[in-house]
């Protein structure tokens, strides 16, 4: 199978995991070790201006202060990934998925969006999701999912709740059409 890195993995209806249900993910890595990527339609009541309080971090007063933090999957949940616009070099800690848009797992990313500096295109996820070596190609086979490649601008301009279905959209499926039954003639 081709890489599924940059690409949005999106759950179908009858997936019943209540991690994943209902879930767009962006896969930032996929290889023969496995796949890894982050949930970004799951906002939780944590604001970025909370969690720097958490890391006592020093914030000032700017536009994302409000921002939530993202679920981004049952794996390393207390540990941030940020997805964002940029380049990787520019950070310890991170791997450029594409040309446009790095994850990175280090304090210094978090430290500057805290002074109101980085990335103006952000998530930021507690956790990520991660699968075996042929996991989710087998997940894949038993249509637990659907996936497409992965756009920018569904990550930072779409609102989270309406990510799952833009993506969908991007296929021209409308999962709200799909049933959780076989049809069977």
């Amino acid at each position: 199978m081709d890489s599924l890195k940059n690409h949005f993995l999106m759950a179908m209806p009858h997936l019943e995991d209540p991690n994943f249900a209902g879930t767009l993910s962006y896969l930032c890595d996929h290889d023969a070790k496995g796949t890894m990527g982050v949930i970004v339609n799951k906002p939780t009541d944590l604001t970025l201006e909370a969690l720097f309080e958490q890391l006592e971090l020093e914030s000032v007063d700017g536009p994302n202060r409000h921002a939530p933090v993202y679920f981004g999957g049952p794996v390393h949940k207390d540990r941030g990934f940020i997805l964002h616009k940029g380049n990787a070099e520019e950070w310890d800690s991170s791997i450029q998925v594409t040309d446009e848009i790095a994850l990175t797992t280090s304090m210094d990313m978090l430290q500057a969006l805290a002074k109101g500096e980085g990335p103006c295109e952000f998530l930021v996820c507690l956790g990520c999701a991660g699968w075996e070596s042929g996991q989710l190609e087998q997940e894949l086979m038993d249509n637990a999912w659907l996936t497409v490649e992965g756009r920018p601008e569904v990550l930072f301009e779409v609102p989270p709740e309406q990510r799952l279905h833009t993506g969908a959209g991007l296929l021209g499926v409308d999962l709200n059409l799909m049933t959780r039954e076989a049809g069977h003639g």
